[in-house]
This record gives structure tokens, sequence and C-alpha cells, in this order.
């Protein structure tokens, strides 16, 4: 008799076994091949005696669909799957930039040397400039500010969001572009010899 085994999964997305009590559902084996519509009794007979576990796949189906597997290996390669899949995603973060409309050249240039460090490392970058006071009266020097910022990242981002004013802030935003890898050069093809004129004999 097969061993009944139980699961506590903390996302539970199948039914297993006895916990399947559809009058008819649809069974595929072990190998994928097509086993019929038979009876929830009968499919977890055919599941005990090849020792695996009665597991529906479909439940929306008309009939369910039910498959005959070993259910423990397949929720563990489904978990190594999802940790491999976490492990290779990079979150992207906002990265923010502010200056003033009167920042000096100097710190104009260590804010742009520390933004396009952002944009390299994969960062979304946000540079806003904030207007104090009677500021709010020339915020085309902003807006120039930011140009010339985006223009100065060109070679690796994308300017999503041109220079917008919001209260006192004007921002832009600037993406990342994608990497591309370097063409393989082509291989150069070979010359064939031409091959030895033969000596005429005499």
């Amino acid at each position: 008799m097969l061993f009944r085994r139980c699961f506590k999964i903390a996302k539970v997305v199948h039914q297993i076994n006895e916990e399947i009590t559809d009058r008819e559902l649809r069974l595929i084996g072990g190998e994928g091949e097509q086993l019929g519509i038979m009876s929830a009794a009968a499919a977890l007979k055919i599941a005990e005696e090849h020792g695996l576990d009665l597991v529906k796949i479909a439940p929306g189906s008309n009939p369910p669909v039910c498959r005959i597997m070993d259910y423990g290996k397949f929720r563990f390669e489904q978990t190594k799957k999802e940790k491999e899949a976490k492990k290779n995603q990079r979150v992207i973060e906002i990265k923010e930039i502010r200056m003033s409309p009167g920042i000096d050249t100097n710190d104009f240039n260590t804010k742009l040397k520390n933004g396009q460090k952002f944009l390299a490392d994969g960062d979304r970058l946000k540079v806003s400039v904030r207007f104090r006071g009677r500021e709010m009266a020339h915020t085309e020097i902003g807006e120039t500010l930011l140009r010339d910022f985006a223009d100065k990242c060109a070679e690796i981002a994308n300017l999503d969001k041109a220079p917008k004013l919001e209260g006192r802030s004007m921002s832009i935003f600037l993406s990342p572009k994608p990497v591309t890898p370097p063409k393989k050069p082509a291989k150069p093809k070979a010359v064939k010899a031409d091959a030895p004129a033969e000596e005429n004999q005499e």
C-alpha cells in the first residue's frame, strides 16, 4: 500500500491523493501518456500501484486533469527553480541626486560622476533641482542644468521624463541603456593555397 505523505507547504497549489474526490477526471501517466477519463478512486489506485502520488494539475478543466508523479520531488524542483529565479532577479532601485540652481561647476561634476555610477550599476536615476524664494522666477536655469546633466549621460542612459516643474522642484528621470554583448569578430575565411602546377613529364 502507498505510504501516505503529508506535505505542509506555505503556499498549497495542488490537491493530492485522497484530497481529490471528483467523480470523473482525466488521468495522465508518469511519462506523460494519456490514460483516459476515470473516477478519482480508480486513478488513485493506479498511482498506488506505481508507488507515486495522484496530483490535480488542472482543476479548471472539464473534467479536471490529474497526473501521476512523485509530488515530493516535484515540489523540491519547483522550490529550487523559484530560488534560482529570485537569485537571478535584480531589484532596480531609483537613486536621487539633488542640485540647487546656483550649483558650481565642481559640485555639478561630482554629482554627475555619482549619477553615472548609479546608472552604470543598473539603477534608475532621478535628478532634481530645488528652487527657493526668488529662484522660482528663474526656473529656466534649473531646466538648463537638468538637460545638461542628461546630455552628459546620453551614452549610458535614456531620458525617460523631460524636465517638469512640480511645486518648487524640477526633475528628470534617467534609465540605464540595456547592455548589448559585443559581437564576436567574424572568423577570417581560410584561403586555399593554389595547388602547385604539375610538372610536364616527357
